[in-house]
């Protein structure tokens, strides 16, 4: 697979779900730590309903895919988690993904759109232990495959990878929103549960896109 169809775009998106669903105690745990506990169940039941509603529409383009995914995660799992998720695989609607089949540049624009998107809306930037510190650099790494002219695996490796990474670089920051910020230095030590998401999310997507999981999924979580 050099670029991506609907039909394999719905298989990703089928993937990702299954691995939230899978990690929903892994990610109710993280959000324990420095939160109010409920983000693995939202997570769960936004791709739960993400998967049914891709299941029960007819979808022409990769647009439709990712539409109709944020679309089920806005509509479910509510609050800020609801938003940033439901943005993410939304995008702008998907103008960049209006065909049948893409390839690594169209999707690396789409998640360009959304991560601005996303940011326009919450103000978090790197080091602020949100999300946006595994989805800015799966982005930019996803950004410099498609320049480098990298077929969508290969692309999706390389964002998998750098959200992992991401994911990790949060253990040691303080929060500057939700309520890790009321935490203080007591944050310090956990990663953020929203960029633990982002980096189960893309590690399914890479492996479903035909790079093995085991290379890209992040590090167990360790708890102090």
């Amino acid at each position: 697979m050099t670029k991506l169809s609907a039909a394999a775009a719905a298989e990703l998106i089928a993937a990702a779900a299954a691995q939230v669903v899978e990690a929903e105690s892994d990610l109710a745990a993280a959000d324990r730590e420095i939160g109010d506990g409920d983000h693995g169940r939202g997570m769960a039941r936004g791709f739960t309903a993400a998967t049914k509603a891709l299941s029960a529409t007819s979808l022409h383009t990769v647009a439709d895919v990712f539409r109709t995914a944020g679309d089920a995660l806005l509509e479910t799992m509510g609050g800020a988690s609801g938003v940033v998720f439901g943005t993410m695989l939304r995008g702008d609607g998907g103008s960049h993904l209006r065909a049948p089949e893409v390839d690594s540049d169209a999707l690396a624009a789409h998640f360009e759109d959304a991560l601005a998107k996303i940011q326009e809306r919450g103000h978090a930037g790197v080091g602020d232990k949100t999300m946006v510190d595994a989805l800015d650099p799966a982005v930019r790494a996803l950004k410099r495959a498609a320049d480098r002219g990298l077929p969508v695996p290969d692309a999706l490796a390389a964002a998998a990878e750098a959200a992992t990474a991401g994911c990790e670089s949060t253990r040691p920051l303080t929060a500057r929103f939700g309520k890790a910020s009321t935490l203080g230095d007591r944050a310090i030590g956990h990663v953020d549960p929203g960029a633990l998401s982002v980096a189960l999310i893309f590690a399914a997507m890479a492996s479903a896109a035909g790079i093995a999981a085991h290379t890209h999924s992040p590090a167990p979580l360790t708890r102090s």
